[in-house]
């Protein structure tokens, strides 16, 4: 039976791919700090380390057991957050990454999949991009996971795989964290029967991928022998913050008359306009997003209602 580390497996995408891993056929034991993940989310099968991988020497507290794989999504995730202390942002990101790949080596561990984001690309002047885009980070996460990759890509006799997500939602995503998930954020103010604040313009573009689909994707890079380097994850398809938001609150039975506030206000480091390109994704994984936003925001929905 193989076996997993999981790394920020109390978090939203962590503890998803957890279950699935689990389902799989995976032994996983899981690592977390819990500064933004919860115990509860962690699959009963699976043991919980509380350890921050971002302080020096913290891999030395790891299980001495053999894995054959590390998927590593431990780290911070906001780039608005990244500026509020981007030495801890660096440390939590790029210096685990480094740790854990000189770990990896020391333990025979072949491989690392490791959680990057759109964030790396920074600002483009069209999209949707893909992998040969030059990355231009404009935010200090953003910096730090382009740190993370390019050290992960040069460190011996580890093969590493960074995973380029987009903007990834679904059940399970944190209602009451207003500083990160676009998503998540907009339907929380709904629930509460809040005017949806939108800081920065409604023409931007994101691409919104259902939580599921993305677990596919690390599934699949699991399981391909010879991939490498860094993937997208997203959809291919681009949708204004004005087409989400009409469709959250038309799925939600809101109406049209729901105020949606567009305020004079950006949030650092925020990128205007991106998608993925995913011809890399089909051709390296054999994988492709498979949920329509409708489909996703609905599950979503019905989730966050229950939850609240």
């Amino acid at each position: 039976m193989p076996r997993a580390l999981v790394t920020g497996g109390a978090g939203f995408i962590g503890s998803h791919l957890a279950h699935a891993l689990l389902v799989e056929g995976w032994q996983v034991d899981v690592v977390d700090d819990l500064s933004s993940g919860n115990a509860a989310n962690v699959p009963a099968e699976c043991e919980l380390i509380e350890i921050d991988l971002g302080r020096r020497g913290a891999t030395s507290r790891l299980p001495g057991v053999p894995y054959d794989a590390i998927c590593h999504l431990a780290g911070q995730s906001s780039g608005e957050k990244s500026f509020d202390d981007p030495e801890h942002d660096f440390d939590a990101n790029a210096r685990s990454s480094v740790a854990l790949a000189a770990w990896a080596r020391s333990r025979d561990i072949p491989l690392i999949v490791h959680a990057s984001s759109m964030g790396v690309y920074g600002d483009v002047a069209s999209h949707p991009v893909d992998e040969r885009t030059e990355p231009c980070p404009i935010s200090f996460y953003g910096a730090s996971k382009l740190a993370a990759e390019h050290a992960l890509a040069v460190a011996p006799d580890v093969r590493a795989i960074s995973l380029r997500m987009f903007s990834v939602y679904g059940p399970g995503q944190n209602l009451e964290e207003m500083r990160q998930g676009m998503v998540s954020i907009f339907l929380s103010m709904a629930l509460r029967g809040e005017p949806i604040g939108v800081r920065g313009p409604l023409d931007r573009v994101r691409d919104f991928v259902y939580v599921e689909d993305c677990v596919e994707a690390w599934l699949r890079a699991l399981s391909r022998p010879d991939a490498s380097g860094p993937v997208n994850v997203g959809t291919g398809a681009g949708t204004s913050i004005r087409a989400l938001v009409a469709e959250m609150l038309e799925l939600l039975g809101a109406g049209p008359d729901h105020p949606v506030r567009e305020l004079d206000v950006r949030t650092p480091g925020d990128q205007f306009a991106l998608s993925a390109s995913t011809a890399h994704a089909r051709q390296l994984l054999g994988w492709s997003a498979r949920t329509g936003l409708r489909e996703g925001l609905g599950a979503m929905i019905s989730w966050a209602r229950a939850a609240v």
